[in-house]
C-alpha cells in the first residue's frame, strides 16, 4: 500500500517512457554489467565471482558483526541506495517519474531422473547431445513511482517493492531428466520526496531499501544473494521538470549541489544534452551504483551486450572469435544470453565487425589556406646551427608549418621530455613542481580524488587534435619511482595544474611565502 499524495507503482510490464527510452541502452549496460564474463562459460574463474555492482541485502545481514566471508567489493554492499539531486519546475503541474530497475536471482538446477526420482546434478547431456548446466541465472524486475511536485511533495510518497518467489519445472527430452529454477521472494521500498529551494527547484529525495528478512548472520554471499537485489538502479525523469547537473553545476547552485547526498549510488544527466543549456541540463537522470559521465552513450558501432562495457567490443569479439569449438559448447549451455552472444559474434558481417576498429568522433578543422602573396616573400632570416649533439633552439627556430601527424615527419613536433607550455605565466616542463587543480567539467572521476595533492612533472605532450596534456608523478606515492620507470602516469591538462614555482621575485615588503 502506497501513503502519500499522488502514488502508484507498477510492475515489468509498465509501458515505456519516451525520456527514459533515451538512456535504455546504457541503462541495460548497467544492469547486465558483470552478469556473465568472457569466456562465458560456467567454468571461468571470472563468472564464479558475480553480482558485484548495486547489490542490496537485507539490513541485518549487512550489518551483522561477522559475516562468514567479506563482501569481494567492499562498501559496495548495502541494504539501501539513497539519491539526491536538484530539478528544475517549469510548469505549475509538474510532477517526477521514479523506475526502479534490478535483477532477482533464479536458481538453475538440473535434475536427472533415477530409479527413485529426480536427483540434482552440476551437468547432463540428453538424447540429443544438448549439455545443461545448473547455474545461477537472473530475471531483470522494475517499478514505477509517480509523485506530483504539489505542496504535499515534501511529504514524501513510499511505495512498497520487489518481485514474488516460484518454481518453475522444464522437462527435458526423452524423461532424462529435468530443469528446475527457483526464486526467492524479493521485499523493498522506494521513498520518494521534494524539498522545495525555491519557487521553480526543488531537490529531490529517492531512497530504495531492502525490506524483506535476512537470513541467518552468518549465511556466505553467495547464498545471501538469492534474496537481494542485483544491479538496483533508477532512471528518473517526469514532466515540467529538468534537471541540473552534480557533476558541472551552475554557479548558482553550486552550494545546493554540494548539499545533495548520495550514498551507493552516482546520479548523472541522461540522454541528449537541453540546446543552449548552458550549464547542462536534462529531462532524465540515471542514478547507477558505477561512475559515469553526464549524458553517458554506448557506441553506435557496438552491435550488441557483452555483458563487460568496462572492455572494448572489437577485443572482446576476437577473443569470443578464438573459443575451440568445445569452450562455445560449454558457453552455450551455461546459459541463453552467453549462447546469443555466440551467435552473433560468429555470424557477425564483416562490415559489421570493421566497424569495431574505432571510428574519428570529430577532427579540428584544418587551417585555410593562406592567401598568395603579391610581391615575392623576403627569404627567411638565418640562424645559427646548434652545435653537434645539442638540441636547436625553439626560440630561434624559423616558424614552420608542421606536417599532419599521418604525413613523413609529422611526429618532428615537440619532445615531450624537454617541451614546456606556459601555465599563469610559468613554463612548465619535465621536473617541474606543481599542484592538481583537476576541474569539474570534463575531469576524470578518479582524478577528483587527487585534487589538492602535489607532483612532479615528468613530460609534456601534444595531442593529434592540438591539445595538450602534462604527465605528472605524485610526491607521496611511495610507488611513483616504479610508476616511472613503467612510463605510467597521471595526465592533467595545463588548466588543471598550479605552479609551485614563483611568478616573480618577491618585494622587500612582501611576506615571504610558505615553502609547499
Amino acid at each position: 500500500m502506497a501513503d502519500g499524495p499522488a502514488a502508484s507503482t507498477a510492475t515489468a510490464d509498465v509501458s515505456p517512457h519516451a525520456d527514459f527510452e533515451q538512456v535504455g541502452a546504457v541503462a541495460d549496460a548497467v544492469l547486465y554489467e558483470g552478469y556473465l564474463l568472457y569466456p562465458y562459460r560456467r567454468s571461468s574463474a571470472k563468472n564464479r565471482v558475480r553480482w558485484q555492482f548495486g547489490v542490496l541485502f537485507p539490513r541485518d545481514w549487512v550489518e551483522a558483526d561477522e559475516p562468514v566471508t567479506p563482501t569481494v567489493s567492499g562498501s559496495a554492499d548495502s541494504w539501501y541506495q539513497r539519491t539526491e539531486c536538484l530539478a528544475r519546475i517549469r510548469r505549475p503541474d509538474a510532477t517526477v517519474r521514479v523506475r526502479l530497475r534490478y535483477l532477482q536471482m533464479q536458481r538453475k538446477q538440473v535434475q536427472e531422473t533415477g530409479p527413485d526420482g529426480y536427483r540434482d546434478v552440476p551437468s547432463l547431456r540428453t538424447a540429443d547431445g544438448t549439455v545443461h548446466l545448473t547455474f545461477d541465472e537472473a530475471v531483470p524486475r522494475e517499478a514505477e513511482v509517480t509523485l506530483r511536485l504539489d505542496e504535499r511533495a515534501h511529504h514524501g510518497t513510499t511505495v512498497p517493492v520487489g518481485a514474488p518467489g516460484g518454481t518453475d519445472v522444464e522437462p527435458l527430452p526423452g524423461d532424462a531428466g529435468r530443469v528446475v529454477r527457483v526464486r526467492e521472494e524479493l521485499r523493498g521500498s522506494v521513498t520518494v520526496t521534494a524539498e522545495r529551494l525555491a519557487p521553480d527547484l526543488v531537490r529531490l529525495q529517492v531512497r530504495t531499501a531492502h525490506t524483506g528478512l535476512a537470513p541467518a548472520p552468518r549465511t556466505a554471499r553467495d547464498e545471501a544473494l538469492r534474496g537481494a537485489f542485483i544491479a538496483t538502479h533508477t532512471l528518473i525523469g517526469g514532466d515540467g521538470v529538468e534537471f541540473v547537473s552534480l557533476i558541472d553545476p551552475p554557479a548558482a547552485l553550486h552550494d545546493q549541489v554540494r548539499a545533495c547526498r548520495n550514498e551507493f549510488t552516482f546520479p548523472v544527466l541522461g540522454g541528449v544534452s537541453s540546446l543552449g543549456g548552458d550549464p547542462p541540463t536534462a529531462r532524465v537522470l540515471l542514478s547507477a551504483p558505477i561512475i559515469l559521465p553526464d549524458h553517458p552513450q554506448v557506441a553506435p558501432e557496438s552491435p550488441g551486450d557483452l555483458h563487460d562495457a568496462a572492455e572494448i567490443d572489437e577485443i572482446l569479439t576476437l577473443r569470443t572469435m578464438l573459443l575451440t569449438d568445445e569452450e562455445k559448447r560449454e558457453a552455450r549451455a551455461t546459459d541463453p544470453r552467453a549462447a546469443a552472444i555466440l551467435d552473433r559474434v560468429d555470424t557477425m558481417p564483416p562490415e559489421v565487425f570493421a566497424r569495431l576498429h574505432g571510428a574519428v568522433r570529430s577532427l579540428t578543422p584544418s587551417r585555410p589556406a593562406a592567401p598568395p602573396a603579391e610581391h615575392p616573400a623576403a627569404p627567411p632570416a638565418e640562424h645559427p646551427a646548434a652545435p653537434p649533439g645539442e638540441r636547436p633552439s625553439r626560440a630561434a627556430a624559423p616558424p614552420v608549418e608542421r606536417p599532419a601527424w599521418w604525413q613523413e615527419g609529422g611526429d618532428d613536433g615537440p619532445a615531450p621530455a624537454t617541451d614546456t607550455v606556459l601555465v599563469d605565466g610559468v613554463p612548465l616542463g619535465g621536473g617541474s613542481r606543481v599542484r592538481l587543480r583537476p576541474r569539474g567539467r570534463g575531469a576524470d572521476a578518479q582524478d577528483m580524488f587527487l585534487a589538492g595533492r602535489t607532483a612532479e612533472v615528468a613530460a609534456v605532450f601534444h595531442d593529434v587534435d592540438g591539445s595538450v596534456h602534462l604527465a605528472v608523478t605524485l610526491d607521496d606515492d611511495p610507488a611513483s619511482e616504479l610508476h616511472t620507470w613503467y612510463g605510467r602516469f597521471h595526465y592533467f591538462r595545463p588548466d588543471e595544474l598550479e605552479p609551485l614555482e614563483p611568478t616573480r621575485e618577491p618585494a622587500p615588503s612582501d611576506t615571504p611565502a610558505a615553502e609547499a
